[in-house]
């Protein structure tokens, strides 16, 4: 039999596997019999770790929620993808920097000294994609009711604010009611927070950015969760963000609002290097077919120029025409270089 140190060490991390554990099962786990159990049990309550018992011919054991948190027993995998994942908490944009560190630091301290030096070799520098402004800070708090609101399925109401005076058609202006939601799910994309809500008032669904919400309490009340179109809120997002309604199309989404299909004189291998969402064909060794999208026309051909490889269009119409657009629009930037020079 185990030492009874050991022995609890062992039926902590059996209740943490597990939501609920049969007393006979257990013991038969732990080897001992279903009165040692009972006695651990009894001992990992006093030391703060709030363990129910149920009752009935299944009766056993289940570690449940507490007023405060108890001391908590990782294995080694799980203890350094808890390190990871606090290393690299700067680039999720919910303001939760300072207290990663210290949370960072505390997990460190109570490692033990084979399992610090394992953590130590692995120091992760978390860079965030260069862009034109930083990504907004959230606050923790807002996160955390924007939450509470999804998870309690109860209406909320907050104010939100426009990027600039121009704005967006999601722009309140000054002095106008609260914004009256259903919110459904809280999402990150692109190193930024949003709430995908159905808007009471304007009868549609919404994206809103996290960072210009300021919740308004109480919360309204309960409701019953609407179906997101599509069903798959990643696919619904996604296709918000590519100009769609999320309404119609393969799988109930439209996708990118144009999508166009060329041939392109290079390995399919090495278009695949730059392509991260297009659909690409090997028809040869250094000729692939590549059906792409985008937010335009003149936008989804000059990202194709980049290839600089030669081009034969299979369709549509549309993106024919946006060549041709570009190629004057270009003739006409090189003419006026050229008349510059002279």
């Amino acid at each position: 039999m185990q030492k009874t140190s050991a022995r609890l060490l062992s039926l902590l991390s059996l209740l943490q596997a597990r939501r609920d554990w049969p007393g006979a099962l257990l013991a038969d786990r732990l080897d001992v019999s279903p009165r040692t159990v009972r006695r651990d049990v009894d001992r990992l309550r006093e030391l703060g770790y709030p363990i129910v018992a149920t009752k009935g011919p299944d009766g056993g054991y289940r570690l449940d929620a507490g007023t405060q948190l108890p001391p908590l027993l990782f294995d080694d995998d799980q203890a350094v993808a808890l390190t990871v994942a606090l290393q690299i908490a700067t680039t999720t944009g919910a303001g939760i920097e300072e207290a990663a560190a210290r949370a960072l630091n505390t997990v460190r301290q109570v490692m033990p000294a084979r399992l610090r030096r394992r953590v130590e070799t692995l120091q992760v520098t978390a860079v965030e994609r260069p862009v034109a402004r930083p990504n907004p800070q959230v606050d923790s708090s807002v996160l955390m009711t924007l939450g509470d609101a999804v998870h309690a399925r109860e209406v909320l109401r907050f104010d939100y604010t426009s990027a600039s005076p121009a704005g967006t058609s999601d722009r309140d202006p000054a002095g106008a009611p609260p914004r009256r939601v259903q919110p459904h799910h809280l999402v990150t994309w692109g190193g930024r927070w949003y709430l995908v809500a159905w808007d009471l008032d304007r009868e549609d669904w919404r994206t809103f950015r996290a960072d210009r919400i300021r919740p308004r309490t109480p919360t309204g009340p309960r409701f019953t969760p609407r179906e997101l179109p599509g069903g798959n809120v990643a696919a619904f997002v996604t296709s918000r963000f590519q100009g769609s309604d999320g309404s119609g199309g393969r799988d109930g989404f439209d996708g990118w609002p144009c999508r166009g299909e060329v041939i392109l004189d290079l390995p399919a291998a090495v278009v695949l290097r730059h392509t991260r969402e297009g659909i690409v064909e090997e028809l040869g060794p250094d000729r692939c077919r590549l059906v792409l999208g985008s937010w335009s026309w003149p936008g989804l051909a000059a990202t194709l120029g980049r290839f600089d490889a030669d081009i034969e269009v299979v369709g549509p119409t549309e993106l024919k025409d946006a060549f041709a657009h570009l190629a004057r629009r270009y003739a006409d930037a090189a003419t006026d270089v050229l008349t510059r020079k002279t």
